[in-house]
């Protein structure tokens, strides 16, 4: 029973939402509560959250900006929720995403579930074989242009839950509060960091985008992973007319393409002989490019094909050399394959789907540093770079296993050294 509240709110819904929270983790917000912190009084916490989205007087607090590198350089700026401010947004999550997951576009593939990031890069992949070209779309600033009457609009469409609307137009218009504590109201955009926002953002671009090139060029594919978006051409008229409607179309939503970053794409390979100055594309953190390529019958030729981006391996060799493995002489191999491997599972489930061999060299440089290790943990090795690598060397043979990126460098017969 939820009583005489003006919202009926099952409290079950409030601990199911704190277990997803709780489940992703997350940096504190503004309070400065962590999950563990919030913990503490869970049963409190939790029923007065109820008791106060029931009741409609649930105001979310300000949200707590942070600046995060991007690959391409410059800063991403996130906006993060406080832990119960997390907890009330998945509570509309929930309720929302079953009603929307139907109805978006099925080349939608960002924050959606049994949808990844790789089943876009893959039919990409497959599309960029059959058409010649591709537009590769860029917003500029998409997720601080949002404008909010018509997300609102588009909310409306597929709810008339009333607490639903109440705090997605609360959530929309709640300020942020900056490293120097000032608070900035906003009149548009939805902050990334918050668990409603991929949602939101998502339905806003199925009306902006999904649809509209559904309706007016059923003929384009493509593949969209929540702003990242890439379509397909058979022409360069074709392409161009569509980079001319899109900058028509976003404006009239509010968002602006990145005149420098949207740009049309030549998918040259040894059949596709035309020149032209842009002939490679950044997706996902895949670069789609001609490479060289075994073909059936043992023959040899260029295809075009997505490998791990520069941008990527160059962010992956910062994250190894961050580690500083090659002065933690006081760990033991085991505890350092312990320490590392979460990450080095993770690059290797992600980047090694498509022309893997683009990862050796960047997985390699973790040897280097095994091997500079080694030399500062054994003193016989110290005056020997050889001998160290030499005894890298045995050790793989050993322990295979032992690092996760060692099956993929010197697995199956393949031996590409130990540094």
């Amino acid at each position: 029973m939820t009583g005489a509240k003006p919202f009926d709110i099952p409290k079950r819904e409030i601990w199911e939402a704190f277990k997803r929270v709780k489940a992703n983790q997350g940096a504190a917000g503004i309070d400065g509560q962590t999950i563990q912190n919030f913990e503490g009084r869970l049963g409190d916490n939790l029923y007065k959250l109820w008791n106060r989205m029931s009741s409609g007087s649930y105001m979310p607090p300000p949200v707590r900006r942070v600046d995060i590198p991007k690959a391409s350089g410059g800063t991403r700026p996130l906006g993060i929720p406080t832990v119960a401010d997390r907890v009330a947004q998945e509570v509309v999550r929930r309720y929302l995403e079953p009603l929307l997951e139907p109805v978006f576009h099925g080349d939608s593939y960002g924050y959606r579930p049994r949808r990844s990031a790789i089943d876009a890069v893959r039919v990409a992949r497959q599309r960029c074989w059959r058409f010649d070209w591709v537009v590769d779309i860029d917003i500029k600033g998409f997720f601080d242009s949002i404008d909010h009457e018509l997300l609102l609009r588009a909310v409306r469409k597929h709810t008339k839950c009333p607490w639903v609307l109440l705090y997605v137009e609360r959530w929309l218009k709640v300020p942020v509060m900056t490293g120097d504590g000032d608070l900035v109201q906003r009149e548009q955009g939805t902050p990334q960091g918050g668990v409603i926002s991929p949602l939101l953002a998502n339905l806003f671009l199925h009306y902006a985008f999904d649809v509209w090139i559904g309706r007016t060029m059923p003929g384009i594919p493509f593949e969209r992973y929540a702003d990242d978006i890439v379509c397909h051409c058979h022409t360069e008229r074709e392409a161009l007319a569509l980079r001319q409607a899109l900058d028509i179309r976003f404006r009239g939503c509010g968002l602006m393409l990145h005149p420098e970053k949207t740009k049309l794409v030549y998918c040259k390979d040894t059949n596709r002989k035309r020149d032209h100055e842009v002939i490679q594309f950044d997706f996902l953190g895949y670069s789609f490019r001609p490479r060289l390529a075994k073909w059936r019958g043992g023959l040899f030729g260029v295809s075009y094909l997505p490998a791990a981006s520069p941008t990527a391996l160059k962010a992956i060799r910062q994250a190894i050399r961050r580690w500083t493995l090659q002065t933690r002489s006081d760990k033991s191999l085991d505890d350092l394959a312990r320490m590392f491997n979460p990450y080095i599972r993770g690059w290797i489930n992600y980047y090694s789907h498509f022309y893997k061999s683009a990862l050796y060299p960047t997985m390699l440089r973790i040897d280097a540093f095994l091997v500079r290790w080694a030399r500062r943990k054994f003193k016989r090795l110290r005056q020997r770079p050889k001998g160290a690598r030499d005894w890298l060397a045995r050790v793989i043979r050993s322990s295979p296993g032992l690092f996760a990126h060692w099956p993929l460098l010197h697995g199956n017969g393949r031996t590409l050294g130990a540094v």
